[in-house]
């Protein structure tokens, strides 16, 4: 049995179940309340319940007092919903409302996902929890005052840890002491959330996903979280890789479509060799996406990959399959070569150094 909570002054509604918090319920449901530590510690989720019952779970006297209870106070990260309910809460409409913080974050594991493809999951201190928008990124803060930028491949449902996929680039300074030395256990230091890649939710048009390489990690976050709120959209990923070994989650994203019936997933390969058993779609993967929807003039595109993939894309979709320009999001990332002293500063924009191919 669930409970309905209706948020003010928007007016947006949703189901809380009586064994989650309010918090985890709107983040499930796609609505960005504030907050910060989760655990009932740093007051960013305060809010009101002008009307209901909750639990106030594990909040302490000393983070909500009994006072505070009294005139309908809560930590929304704490409570849970006893009844329907009426709160009041500011939610956060855009990247801009969302803080960047550094943080230190504790290598929680390492997955050899493909020879050359790396999954880390990192976990940060027990009092802080990240707020970011499924297709964020964030920086690595090396020692030296370099960074390299990976986007969290988890939705923000889900962020008891955070998920990157690095993809190691021999010579590269952090790839290579990703694949060669890091430990489990291991601290780094990050800063974020940043970037402007998410899915707009103001929008009723069907999607249009297209990932090449480790392109898909941002790509898989925002499916994962559209699947979790029961987004309605219409919505085909399309990831594309050099060889089999490339679409290293490969099984995850065809069990997609089982969990959203709006959903369609195609596989593409560019490269694979002759004797390689393959009966997918091969060649370069937005010109597979383009021969199935040669008239994109009523959706939205959302592209990740090299810079090449995504200029490509650009200027494909939008002038031989209609896309408005508005209607295009894109993520590109360049590798970072540790001879070139530009990495030292990343450009203001949404194109990174350090993850795709």
């Amino acid at each position: 049995m669930g409970f309905q909570v209706s948020v003010q002054p928007s007016q947006h509604s949703f189901q809380a179940h009586p064994e989650e918090t309010i918090l985890d319920a709107a983040l499930r449901h796609g609505l960005c309340l504030p907050y910060g530590c989760r655990d009932g510690v740093c007051g960013a989720c305060r809010g009101k319940v002008l009307s209901g019952q909750v639990a106030h779970g594990k909040a302490t006297l000393d983070a909500l007092s009994e006072a505070d209870r009294r005139t309908g106070d809560t930590l929304f990260c704490c409570a849970m919903a006893r009844s329907d309910l009426v709160i009041e809460s500011r939610e956060v409409d855009s990247v801009a409302d969302i803080p960047v913080r550094t943080l230190p974050a504790r290598v929680h594991s390492l997955t050899r996902a493909a020879p050359d493809v790396m999954i880390v999951e990192l976990k940060l201190p027990a009092s802080e929890r990240l707020q970011f928008r499924a297709g964020q990124y964030v920086d690595i803060l090396l020692r030296d005052g370099r960074r390299r930028a990976f986007s969290i491949a988890n939705s923000p449902h889900e962020d008891a840890f955070l998920q990157l996929h690095v993809r190691h680039i021999p010579g590269g300074q952090f790839t290579d002491h990703v694949f060669n030395t890091l430990k489990e256990r291991d601290l780094l230091r990050l800063r974020g959330p940043q970037g402007s890649f998410f899915l707009r939710s103001d929008s009723h048009k069907p999607i249009l996903l297209v990932a090449g390489g480790t392109g898909f990690a941002p790509i898989k976050a925002v499916v994962q979280q559209a699947i979790a709120e029961n987004c309605e959209r219409p919505m085909v990923v399309y990831w594309g890789g050099r060889q089999l070994a490339d679409l290293y989650l490969l099984q995850l994203a065809q069990e997609w479509p089982a969990q959203h019936a709006q959903l369609r997933f195609i596989p593409v390969l560019s490269d694979a060799p002759a004797e390689q058993p393959w009966n997918g779609r091969r060649g370069l993967v937005h010109r597979a996406a383009m021969a199935d929807h040669p008239d994109l003039s009523g959706y939205q595109a959302y592209v990740c990959g090299s810079p090449a993939m995504v200029a490509a894309a650009r200027h494909d979709f939008l002038t031989l399959c209609h896309l408005p320009a508005e209607e295009f999001f894109a993520d590109s990332f360049d590798f970072a070569s540790d001879t070139l002293a530009a990495i030292d500063i990343l450009p203001p924009t949404d194109r990174k150094v350090g993850q795709y191919e």
